[in-house]
């Protein structure tokens, strides 16, 4: 039997990592064998890749340098942790894949979201989720919340970009909302973390 595959997008401060936990725990109180993992990192090596991305001095990283280093940690990632973990017929919940380097590098560094996908096709070689849930959270709400948790969020060198910045990669998550409906799913992220978990968790059993 073979595992589903399902990722979390959203802007910084959609509320992915609390969404996912509460998810993760009603998949196993219903019995379903569940792991949890994140992009950029994953696994030791993607760990260092995030680390280089994230990291508040390379403020001189060329847009395609980073799209290229986002796609090396997902392909680590992917080979070393998710098709294991999806063979032995486990339900993978990743917090940001592919659909982030689209709308991130793709839309808002203005690199092309077609272009971002290429490079990215050798990444996962063909490997998209079964399902993808987009958080849809305002970026002013987004920043707010990730300013008003600063003692349990580090902030990177994503995080330090402009309100404008977040606004574009805001308007190519819709894009890819439009360019793939049937694949993603947008859920209002504004809501209660129970009420957003509890839609998300809808959206999941359909596919099980």
């Amino acid at each position: 039997m073979y595992g589903k595959f399902i990722t979390f997008e959203g802007t910084d401060g959609s509320g992915k990592t609390s969404i996912i936990k509460e998810v993760e725990r009603y998949l196993k109180i219903q019995g379903y064998n569940v792991v949890t993992t994140r992009e950029p990192g994953g696994v030791a090596i993607s760990e260092q890749v995030r680390n280089v991305i994230h990291d508040v001095n390379n403020t001189e990283m060329d847009p395609l340098c980073e799209a290229f280093l986002y796609a090396a940690s997902r392909r680590q990632h992917l080979v070393q942790k998710v098709m294991p973990l999806l063979k032995e017929g486990i339900i993978v919940i990743c917090d940001r894949y592919v659909d982030s380097s689209l709308a991130y590098q793709g839309y808002a560094r203005g690199i092309g979201i077609e272009k971002v996908k290429e490079i990215n096709e050798y990444a996962i070689d063909g490997i998209y989720p079964d399902l993808t849930i987009f958080l849809d959270v305002s970026p002013k709400l987004g920043i707010e919340r990730i300013m008003s948790n600063q003692k349990n969020h580090e902030l990177n060198r994503l995080d330090k970009e402009s309100i404008n910045f977040h606004e574009k990669t805001h308007e190519g998550y819709l894009e890819l909302v439009k360019m793939f409906p049937d694949r993603i799913k947008r859920v209002d992220g504004e809501r209660s973390i129970k009420e957003v978990s509890f839609d998300c968790f809808q959206l999941i059993k359909g596919i099980l």
